[in-house]
Order: structure tokens, then C-alpha cells, then sequence
């Protein structure tokens, strides 16, 4: 690293600090809410479908909301845009337990999804306002935030939260909706509005489908075997007699994405559009997923792991391609198209896995749709165009 580009990264820490804060609020209420499924499940009597449903329901959101999440970037610009996004997390996020009662719990899940839909693709275009000369290193650091997040409810909610909040599932929420709060200030009074002054062409906001094709298909496949897990370790250990594993399987699940993320930070250049990687990952999240099924004795936890460092590194190379093959005031559309594929694919995973379980009364079987995940992620890799020599140097 040249003496400029040193003095320009420790210039930006702060906002890289700011990109990773708002990288956790991605994901940090998503999941809130596996570690008090169970909880849930008994004071609201939800069926499996229904509890499939509710954890898909920010996925469904990430979705159907992405396109609208890139108008808004086109019509406030990315900094307004998320701040109102953080702003509709905190607050929907914190009422989710209010009655409690299922309509206020799925409304303001409903609610909450939307407002993480919104601020999705604002961080792609501030890494491109941001950090133009450093888009891998800034996309890398708050796909950490995010990664991070992921694991942080799973570990600290049953240990710690529950009884610092006297058990209360309802006012576990809150807690992890304080972060998006204190987020949403930081942004406001650490950054200026960059006005747009100059351009005389309207922005872009609709998707060009085409090019988010594959790429949404690789968030697809991630995000439907990771959202699966997610919702279905805890009730699939709880009915073959081992609620122990519970928060160790879910925390093996998250944490495990971590590694993942050093890795793309240290090789980069050669995992970015890799298709020998994307599709070996796949294929041994398939492997370790048979592992769970079979529940096999003693490596469970670590088939777990093995899951979540395969979706992680799956996941950070869906995050990075948008802003390394677009334009800096086209990443918001593309990134949206990527979004409401990847996320609408990834919302089909857990009701079916759901229904599966219902339909054959057997817990294992929830975990066939992560098969189908994992053949979406190979085929997404055989599409996935090859990037130019001079876009991976970025």
C-alpha cells in the first residue's frame, strides 16, 4: 500500500468505523429472533409453517422492497435513505413484542424488514461515495459488521439478555434495537448530505434483471441454506432431545461466517467471481448439512460452522461484485436487483422447510431445501460472468 492510500484509509476510519456499524444493523434485530423461537412458539401456540413464516418474513421484505429501497436512494441519496431505513428498524424492531400478540409480532416484523430493505442498498453506494479507490476493503469491512451482528443475538440472547430482561422474549427486542438507535445518530451528526448539483440526466433506479440474474442467484442459494438454519436448529434440537446445543449450534452457525470474512479480506483478488470456489463451498455446506440431519453424535456444532463459513463466504462475494462491476451512481439499482431476487429466493426456504416437516412429521427433513440452496449457489457460479483484470485491482 502506497504512502497516499495509507494516509486516505486512516483518514476514513472513522466512516469505515461508521460502515460497520451500520453493516451490524443489517442483521443485528433479523436475529434477535431464532434465539427466542422456542418462547415464542409456546406463549403464541405458532405451527412450524408459522414459525418458518416469521423468520422469512424480513427475507420476503429484503425482497419485495429492494427496488423501492433503490428509489429512494435515487430520489433522498444514500445517506437519507438509510437514516430513514435505521430510523423504521429501531422503532419496528423494539415493538415487535408489544401485546404480546402474533398480528403486532408479524406486523412489526413486516415493518421492521422494510426498514432493513431500505437501507440494503444505501451501503453499496456510500462505499462508492465513501471509499471509490478502496471499494473491496470497505464493502469487506461492513460485510464484518454484518457478519458479526449475525452472531452476536445468537450467542448473547439466551446466556445473557434473557435473564438481564427477566426471561421476556418482548423486551429482548428492545435491547437489540437500542444499537440501531445509537447507529442512526451517529450517522446523523458525524456525516454532511452530499448534495447532488450538476447532473441534469435523472438517476437510475430500476434494475437491469439481466445483470442481477446470477448474482441474485448466488445471494439466493446463501441467503435460503443460512436463513433455513437459522430458523429450524432450534426447534429440529429441541425435538430429537437436545435443546443443550441450542445456543452453541446457532452461535457455531453465525461465528462461523467470521473466518470467512478474513479470508476474503486477506485473498480477495483471488476468491472475488471464483467458480472453482463457489461451487466447492456449496458443496461442502451440502456435506455438513447431511452431517445435521443425521445428527451425528459429537458433530453437530461443527457441521453448524462448517454451514455458517461457507454461507459467509458465499454471502461477502455477493456483497462485493455490485459495486466492482457498476458505476458508483449505478451500484444502488443493480445491488436492487441483486437484492429482490437473492432475497425473494431466499424467503421460499423456510416455509418450505416448514411445510416439509409438517407435511412428513420428521425434523430432519425441514433441511432438504437446503439442498436446493446449495444447487442454486453452483449454478449462479457456472453464470457468474468473469470480472475484468482492471475491475479485481480495484
Amino acid at each position: 500500500m502506497t504512502n497516499t492510500a495509507s494516509s486516505a484509509i486512516h483518514a476514513g476510519r472513522p466512516r469505515l468505523a461508521l460502515l460497520w456499524l451500520m453493516g451490524a444493523q443489517l442483521r443485528l434485530t433479523v436475529l434477535a429472533v431464532p434465539p427466542v423461537l422456542p418462547l415464542i412458539h409456546r406463549d403464541l401456540g405458532l405451527s412450524e409453517k408459522a414459525v418458518g413464516a416469521l423468520s422469512a418474513l424480513p427475507v420476503l421484505l429484503l425482497g419485495l422492497a429492494a427496488v423501492p429501497g433503490s428509489l429512494g436512494v435515487a430520489r433522498l441519496g444514500a445517506r437519507r435513505a438509510c437514516l430513514l431505513g435505521l430510523g423504521i428498524v429501531a422503532i419496528a424492531g423494539a415493538a415487535r413484542g408489544i401485546g404480546p400478540s402474533a398480528p403486532m409480532l408479524y406486523g412489526m416484523t413486516f415493518a421492521m424488514g422494510a426498514g432493513v430493505a431500505l437501507m440494503q442498498p444505501t451501503l453499496p453506494s456510500l462505499v462508492g461515495e465513501w471509499f471509490p479507490d478502496r471499494i473491496g476493503l470497505a464493502t469487506a469491512i461492513y460485510a464484518n459488521g454484518l457478519l458479526i451482528a449475525e452472531s452476536v443475538p445468537p450467542l448473547l440472547t439466551i446466556p445473557l439478555v434473557l435473564p438481564w430482561v427477566g426471561g421476556s422474549w418482548e423486551w429482548s427486542f428492545v435491547v437489540w434495537s437500542v444499537p440501531v438507535a445509537v447507529t442512526l445518530v451517529l450517522l446523523g451528526v458525524t456525516t454532511p448530505h452530499l448534495t447532488r448539483a450538476g447532473r441534469t440526466e435523472p438517476y437510475r433506479w430500476w434494475p437491469d434483471w439481466r445483470s442481477a440474474l446470477p448474482l441474485g442467484m448466488l445471494l439466493g442459494g446463501t441467503g435460503g441454506m443460512y436463513f433455513l438454519g437459522n430458523a429450524f436448529l432450534p426447534d429440529y434440537l429441541h425435538a430429537i432431545g437436545r435443546p443443550d446445543l441450542v445456543s452453541a449450534a446457532l452461535s457455531a452457525l453465525n461465528i462461523g461466517q467470521l473466518p470467512a470474512s478474513a479470508l476474503i479480506l486477506a485473498f480477495a483478488r483471488r476468491l472475488t467471481g471464483n467458480r472453482v470456489v463457489l461451487i466447492a463451498s456449496p458443496l461442502t455446506a451440502a456435506a455438513a448439512l447431511i452431517v445435521v440431519m443425521l445428527a451425528v453424535p459429537g458433530l453437530i456444532v461443527a457441521a453448524a460452522a462448517l454451514i455458517g463459513f461457507c454461507c459467509g463466504l458465499q454471502l461477502i462475494v455477493s456483497l462485493a461484485l455490485p459495486p466492482l462491476l457498476a458505476a458508483p451512481e449505478d451500484v444502488h439499482h443493480l445491488s436492487a436487483g441483486t437484492f429482490a431476487i437473492g432475497y425473494l429466493m431466499s424467503f421460499v426456504a423456510p416455509p418450505l422447510g416448514g411445510a416439509i416437516w409438517d407435511a412428513t412429521g420428521v425434523p430432519a427433513t425441514s433441511f432438504i431445501t437446503g439442498m436446493l440452496c446449495a444447487l442454486l449457489v453452483i449454478a449462479a457460479a457456472l453464470a457468474l460472468p468473469r470480472l475484468r483484470p482492471d475491475v479485481t485491482q480495484r
